[in-house]
């Protein structure tokens, strides 16, 4: 399939015009910008890594280069960016940036609309471009990483008629890919032989157990925040969505580390073959499935997230990008090199690993070079179910400090300091109170 308007770094051909405050330039991307020097702060991690390689390219291309600042998970990336706010030493260019984390700083950030060609922003999913946008600013230029999770598996496991056997036996219904989190829960306890093998594990620390617990609270029927944009997660579909993580964690059926674990922590996690199952993001689908990285490789399935008891699925989402920050005194060359990071070349290149892309053409890429690839097949199948019922984080600026506030409390319900509702009631004190000093409430 030839994707139709193609801009790579060979045979560049369309001429862009690029707008920029007080006026306006042509300008063919990606650009010439002779001895500039853009420093980046970027997300860190394996799935990153191959799209950064990409780097030298666009420097050979522009005859700039990229001094890349600092490379960190973004929950410490979102503290750094913090502290060089507070301590009005926000001197870089181009930082990673998400949906989930964007809303809380949309001061720091141009508009990218005034550096990025229409054009090029009506090639994304017009989904991600609305989210992406702040009071009217295009605050993030999406990238080949919207993210759902779905279910990685190892099949092995269900192809085994001896623990077929015993599972229905003991629980009272066939041995079969979970549909539902009652179903992973047995399966979790059933499967686990600690401290050599788990029946499935979590991210238990920062964000990524808030949004956790919130896609849990949403399957169960609660809700974060009620209708007067208030805490209401301290509600009995809130404590059953906790204890969900509480009585794993207490019948030893995942890592007694998970309350430290994040993304990276997971993925290797499964990839060393002592996890049954694995709610995940899609950027670990190629590398699951590697033998040169993953201990299950030829023996991952990948399922829709299942369904909690309202018959809902869990389905928290977003997306990531990257962003140009006001204090940048080289815009034009930094959005070159967001654009760079996000073109069609580079979304396919990260697709081919298993993110979803963000811009349309490349969907269609992806689904036609899916065919003849079971796996590949399946991954898609499966993450196209996850993101048809996909929510956004709440819609509130404090989101991510409320996470803060809020881990530490399904941290002390998880070890066992406090009961769930004890737990959430505390957590909702705080988040209010958060809520309430923003002017929010």
């Amino acid at each position: 399939m030839t994707i139709s308007k193609r801009r790579g770094l060979t045979g560049v051909s369309v001429a862009a015009l690029v707008v920029v405050t007080g006026g306006a330039f042509a300008q063919e991307l990606p650009g010439k910008f002779e001895g500039v020097t853009v420093d980046a702060k970027l997300i860190g991690g394996q799935q990153y890594e191959a799209l950064y390689a990409r780097i030298p390219e666009w420097e050979a291309a522009t005859g700039a280069k990229v001094n890349v600042v600092s490379k960190k998970n973004h929950f410490e990336l979102d503290r750094e960016i913090k502290s060089d706010i507070g301590t009005g030493t926000l001197n870089w260019c181009v930082g990673s940036n998400h949906s989930s984390f964007a809303p809380q700083y949309p001061g720091i950030y141009r508009d990218l609309k005034d550096y990025i060609p229409a054009s090029e922003i009506e090639a994304f999913v017009p989904g991600n471009i609305e989210s992406a946008t702040l009071d009217g600013k295009l605050a993030l230029l999406p990238r080949a990483q919207f993210d759902v999770s779905a279910l990685y598996y190892q099949k092995s496991l269900y192809e085994d008629a001896d623990k077929a056997t015993a599972f229905e036996a003991e629980y009272g219904y066939p041995l079969a890919v979970p549909e539902t989190w009652d179903h992973v829960r047995d399966q979790s306890k059933f499967f686990a032989n600690p401290p050599d093998f788990f029946g499935t594990q979590y991210a238990g620390k920062d964000e990524a157990i808030n949004g956790r617990f919130y896609e849990m609270l949403v399957a169960e029927g609660g809700e974060y925040l009620d209708a007067d944009g208030r805490p209401a997660f301290n509600s009995p579909a809130g404590v059953k969505a906790l204890q969900w993580f509480v009585d794993l964690y207490a019948a030893k059926a995942v890592p007694v580390g998970v309350p430290n674990y994040l993304w990276d922590d997971l993925g290797q996690g499964f990839a060393s073959g002592t996890v049954a199952l694995n709610l995940d993001w899609p950027g670990w689908a190629g590398f699951f499935n590697d033998p040169a990285s993953s201990q299950v490789a030829g023996n991952v399935g990948v399922a829709p997230p299942p369904v909690g008891s309202a018959g809902k699925r869990t389905g928290w989402s977003g997306f990531h990008g990257f962003s140009l920050t006001e204090s940048c005194d080289t815009p034009e060359a930094a959005a070159s090199l967001i654009w760079f990071l996000t073109n069609e070349e580079s979304q396919i290149l990260e697709s081919a690993s298993g993110p979803l892309p963000s811009r349309t053409a490349v969907w269609d890429h992806v689904i036609e070079t899916a065919q003849g690839d079971p796996y590949r097949v399946e991954v898609l199948s499966a993450f196209q179910t996850a993101a048809e019922t996909a929510f956004a984080v709440p819609q509130t600026p404090s989101w991510i400090e409320i996470s803060n506030a809020v881990y530490p409390e399904l941290q002390a319900a998880i070890l066992g300091d406090k009961t769930a509702q004890q737990a959430l009631d505390d957590a909702a004190k705080s988040a209010t109170e958060i809520m309430e000093d923003a002017g929010e409430l």
